[in-house]
């Protein structure tokens, strides 16, 4: 394999945040939307055992694509460690000091997949600090959007509990950020990781003020997210979830996001917009079955910036999620989707009673 493709192949692995602010056009003179992005070179710091997929050679991969990566309205956006309430906001302070417990210890293993080594701990109050550095600018209208290339990931870790390589939930402390600092009320979380995002349902399933979409493959770790699965309380209705079976592509992902998420995320109006964008969906990934492409990527990337933009007038899969971010060829419409019609029809089923589909 080439350099440059072996580079692509590593970024179709990484799991990123990245969030989309609803806002009133762009701070550009020439239209094209300011993106700010956090990627660092601490984030290789957290140690994991040979072999095991989620390794520092991803941050490595995405520093080389940044220093080559060109577009105008980039702006580089350094991260900060996030703070113990920022972090309690969401996880169990007795969880909190067992994974600060783990600080200069050579080795420990939460779970068969989750391991901890002596600087892990720090550098995942980095990952959730540097998604609320990245939230702070485009709150304060210093960019518009952004892309938080960070490790380790979020989306599986639970309020008392590690699991899926993830400590803390980077996502749901950046939506209870937004909720707690700038009072917002209507966050979309849009989940397209190959897994189902377990910690971040379990973060809102009876809260109505967090709209949770999830597409995902099933079943397959961690072995949640059936379509029934809609939340509980007030929170019935706010948690969508779209299990595909394995093979599903560019089709089958544009017609859920035609059919499913777009209705539903115009109709809940959403203030902010965040994105758990797992690359390992697509077709080259080893752990999974699925088939997306880059285009696929860019694709839903794309819609989501319309999403965002509508209600106020508004690597091989990176570099094409950071082309779409720049709000370019808005007009273009996903292809018509093929298969899955049969899991698109459930979620439909399921959801009418709470959305006009």
């Amino acid at each position: 394999m080439s350099e440059k493709g072996a580079i692509r192949h590593k970024l179709t692995e990484t799991i990123a945040e990245y969030m989309l602010k609803v806002k009133e056009g762009g701070g550009s003179i020439n239209g094209m939307l300011r993106t700010g992005y956090v990627c660092d070179p601490r984030y290789r710091n957290h140690e994991v055992p040979p072999g095991h997929p989620e390794r520092p050679e991803r941050i490595g991969a995405l520093l080389a694509l940044m220093e080559r990566y060109s577009r105008d309205e980039l702006v580089k956006i350094e991260p900060r460690a996030a703070a113990i309430e920022e972090i309690s906001a969401n996880h169990d302070r007795r969880y909190i000091d067992q994974v600060r417990a783990t600080a200069d210890k050579p080795h420990i293993a939460f779970d068969p997949d989750t391991h901890a080594y002596s600087e892990s701990y720090e550098t995942a109050l980095l990952s959730a600090g540097g998604f609320l550095s990245l939230i702070e600018h485009i709150m304060a209208g210093k960019v518009d959007n952004g892309f938080a290339m960070v490790r380790p990931p979020g989306h599986h870790a639970e309020a008392d509990r590690a699991m899926g390589f993830c400590f803390f939930n980077n996502v749901a402390i950046g939506a209870r950020y937004l909720r707690s600092r700038y009072e917002l009320d209507r966050i979309l979380i849009v989940d397209w990781d190959v897994h189902h995002g377990n910690g971040t349902q379990r973060s809102f399933y009876a809260d109505k003020s967090v709209l949770y979409v999830s597409l995902h493959q099933y079943p397959h770790y961690p072995g949640t997210g059936d379509v029934g699965d809609v939340g509980v309380a007030d929170g019935m209705g706010f948690t969508v979830n779209i299990p595909f079976p394995g093979g599903c592509g560019d089709d089958e992902y544009a017609a859920a996001f035609r059919r499913i998420v777009e209705p539903i995320s115009r109709r809940f109006v959403p203030q902010f917009v965040l994105v758990s964008a797992g690359f390992d969906a697509h077709r080259r990934d080893p752990l999974s079955q699925m088939r997306l492409t880059r285009e696929g990527f860019e694709a839903m990337t794309r819609s989501l910036v319309a999403v965002a933009r509508d209600h106020y007038a508004l690597e091989e899969s990176v570099a094409g999620v950071l082309d779409e971010l720049g709000g370019n060829d808005l007009g273009v419409e996903l292809p018509h989707g093929g298969g899955a019609e049969t899991v698109l029809d459930a979620v439909a089923r399921v959801h009418k009673r709470f959305w006009k589909l």
